[in-house]
């Protein structure tokens, strides 16, 4: 508690997914003050708004989340967007932060930084063997050029800044929308729509066969914090559960969560993205030991519930 008690902590993106569960997790260490900037009020893909941000908030600490993300669909139709949006965003204010004398950054990268076919489990000494997958290369490149401008910046300017390495999120305030969504609110929201209007099937992107590491966002949020508060080397660091799922069996897991009573078939035609998907933890245990303790059926169960509470709203945004 100590580390933050003094501390003006920027967390951008801290109004999104992620972002939310790490400003209640960082609210209970009681820093000096947490800031989050709306990105109506600060556009971080200009110059301009970085530089305003950092004069109306002076911060001590950055932990950079804010992105546009999203699933394969998404990433296939916007491929520009994902890569400038994400790049400027973080490009920009790191510099300036950097320039403007900020003690720490702290930026959540992405596993799709790593090669298509990556050995797994994968390794954070494996992320230059080879091209990201193609359907989010242009979001993993973005993001990748941030732990370049960290190693730099520290090698040329002594500049503390760590670059962490999340699975792939779920969670409760996940996106839900089913033209932007990752894999796990989709097949949510697919079985609980079947089962109210009785559809004997859902359609499933892909073949079923590629494999996906998740991290509850709660497990995620201490993660991040955790690594704030105690890891300062610009080498990248995994932050995953350990636990390596096909999305074959995620669905049938979903269906059987949401009482869903139809078949699943599968769009061969849509891509399946990575082969396979699942990081190697220890880094993260040695250096700043964490260990994610989310079961993964629980952590399914939690965000399901809270999509049923919540859908009347959902599906009004």
């Amino acid at each position: 508690m100590s580390f933050w008690s003094s501390k003006r902590v920027v967390i951008t993106g801290g109004s999104g997914f992620l972002g939310s569960f790490v400003v209640d997790a960082l609210s209970k260490r009681n820093p000096a003050a947490i800031l989050v900037p709306r990105s109506a009020v600060y556009d971080l893909r200009q110059f301009n708004a970085v530089q305003q941000l950092l004069a109306d908030t002076k911060p001590d600490i950055i932990i950079h989340l804010a992105a546009l993300v999203g699933g394969i669909g998404a990433n296939k139709e916007r491929p520009a967007e994902f890569l400038y949006d994400n790049l400027m965003m973080g490009v920009q204010l790191f510099h300036e932060a950097y320039r403007g004398g900020v003690e720490k950054f702290v930026t959540a990268g992405t596993v799709c930084e790593y090669p298509k076919f990556t050995p797994v489990p994968f390794k954070e000494d494996d992320l230059w063997n080879g091209y990201p997958e193609e359907t989010n290369a242009p979001y993993g490149i973005a993001k990748k050029a941030l732990l370049v401008q960290g190693e730099t910046y520290r090698q040329q300017y002594g500049f503390n800044s760590i670059h962490i390495l999340p699975t792939n999120l779920y969670g409760p305030r996940d996106n839900f929308n089913l033209r932007t969504s990752h894999v796990i609110p989709a097949l949510i929201r697919k079985c609980v729509e079947a089962k109210e209007r009785g559809d004997d099937h859902i359609m499933v992107w892909g073949t079923g066969s590629a494999t996906r590491e998740f991290l509850y966002v709660e497990d995620a949020a201490e993660g991040i914090l955790q690594a704030a508060e105690h890891y300062n080397e610009s080498r990248p660091v995994n932050l995953g559960s350990g636990m390596e799922i096909s999305i074959r069996h995620l669905a049938e897991l979903i269906v059987e969560l949401t009482d869903f009573k139809g078949d699943l078939r599968w769009d061969s035609d849509k891509p399946d993205g990575q082969p396979r998907r699942a990081l190697d933890t220890e880094r993260a245990r040695t250096t700043f030991g964490f260990v994610a303790e989310t079961d993964f059926r629980e952590g399914l169960r939690r965000t399901i519930d809270w999509y049923l509470t919540n859908r009347a709203e959902i599906e009004q945004a």
